[in-house]
């Protein structure tokens, strides 16, 4: 059994540390993969596009016993039969409404599938909606959308580039929300979801969980990036690697906790709602939620450390924690980013200690106290005694 206590303060403490910023080309690979396979999606299968963008006619058919084996093939039967409308979409809206959307048809061919499926149904004709969608509406959607995203894209690496003082942490945050969004769609290709309006504020809305999780990993490397270069004890890899560990099991739990509202809606909504809205949104966000903790660990960050690694500052810090951590064992803990105050330089006390043992290498713990102990309480800082009584 996991102690995720336990493994979150090993992780944090640098106790354990899994390797992701080392690991880097097996992340992109396998996002490649992911890449691809949504790209062979969106070619050859396609978006199935929701009336809203595609146009054309809608009919429910409320206040049926619907048989889940039956339905279906039903009302397909009842359209073709009295329409040449290509094969209809035939799906149910809560437990007794059927829903059957087609191409545009005319005046007649509305009439007569009302009545065609009035009578499959055995309900009274009037009693069956009709509706004309026409798809400029959903093209007008879709280019509104467009125009958010890209407002959305530019005010956040405006913001990110001003916040974190480096525009390479805008495009690494952008890179990880273009490829949370292109994966999602992929899926939605892949698996035949229908994609309603709905299904367009739920790519919005995952974009900016995605942005929310890698911020909160890019705020964690700023503030050990910040350390390590007071005290040279770790390299910028090694301070970023450190950061994504000690957010893991806090992205993992805010993940969970958001997914398992969202599956609960998925669940009602295919087994009793039917599709509609709040199942359109869900799917969208239970998706991009997923793929957005993916790629705030183990995209953004390695991605960050690739661009940065080569900064001739970067290079010097990388050079110095090498030497630091030769002399002091090589392990990469918590406490190494975090900078220690003794009144003096850290490499002086360096020289000092292994001058303090006639030069044979490094001083040990205790000869270190002792030269810091004199150093504190030499003869000027000495308490003056107090003068002797005179009788």
């Amino acid at each position: 059994m996991i102690n995720f206590a336990a493994l979150g303060n090993d992780l944090y403490t640098g106790k354990r540390s899994i390797d992701f910023v080392g690991r880097y080309k097996r992340w992109y690979g396998l996002s490649g993969v992911f890449v691809l396979i949504a790209a062979l999606g969106l070619i050859f299968q396609g978006l199935n596009l929701s009336l809203e963008f595609s146009g054309g006619s809608e009919f429910r058919v409320p206040g049926v016993s619907v048989n889940e084996s039956t339905y279906e093939q039903t009302a397909k039967d009842a359209v073709t039969s009295v329409a040449a409308a290509g094969a209809p979409e035939v799906t149910t809206i809560g437990s007794g409404t059927v829903r059957v959307q087609t191409e545009k048809l005319n005046d007649a061919e509305i009439r007569d599938v009302q009545a065609a499926l009035a009578k499959a149904f055995d309900v009274q004709a009037n009693t069956i909606s009709a509706s004309f969608v026409g798809p400029s509406w959903g093209a007008s959607v879709s280019q509104k959308a467009l125009q958010a995203l890209a407002v959305f894209l530019a005010l956040v690496a405006a913001v990110m580039a001003i916040y974190f003082r480096t525009w390479k942490m805008a495009v690494a945050g952008l890179a990880a929300l273009i490829h949370d969004l292109f994966i999602t769609v992929g899926i939605y290709a892949l698996a035949g979801f229908e994609v309603s309006p709905a299904t367009m504020i739920g790519f919005l809305t995952i974009l900016g969980y995605s942005l929310y999780d890698t911020v909160v990993v890019f705020d964690k490397v700023r503030e050990n990036t910040t350390e390590a270069r007071g005290n040279f004890r770790m390299s910028y890899a090694q301070a970023a690697n450190l950061a994504v560990n000690q957010t893991l099991v806090r992205s993992i739990n805010t993940t969970v906790v958001a997914l398992l509202p969202i599956a609960a809606i998925l669940v009602i909504g295919f087994l009793f709602l039917g599709p509609g809205t709040l199942l359109d949104l869900a799917l969208a966000l239970f998706v991009g939620i997923a793929v957005g903790a993916y790629s705030s660990i183990f995209i953004a960050t390695p991605l960050l450390v690739h661009m940065r690694n080569k900064e001739p500052e970067m290079v010097e810090l990388t050079k110095k924690a090498e030497r630091y951590q030769q002399r002091h064992g090589g392990k990469v803990l918590a406490s190494d980013a975090a900078p220690v105050d003794h009144g003096v330089d850290d490499t002086a006390d360096d020289d000092r200690e292994t001058a303090a043992v006639g030069g044979r290498g490094a001083a040990t713990p205790s000869a270190v106290r002792e030269t810091h102990k004199y150093a504190q309480t030499g003869p000027r800082n000495q308490p003056k005694r107090p003068p002797k009584s005179r009788r």
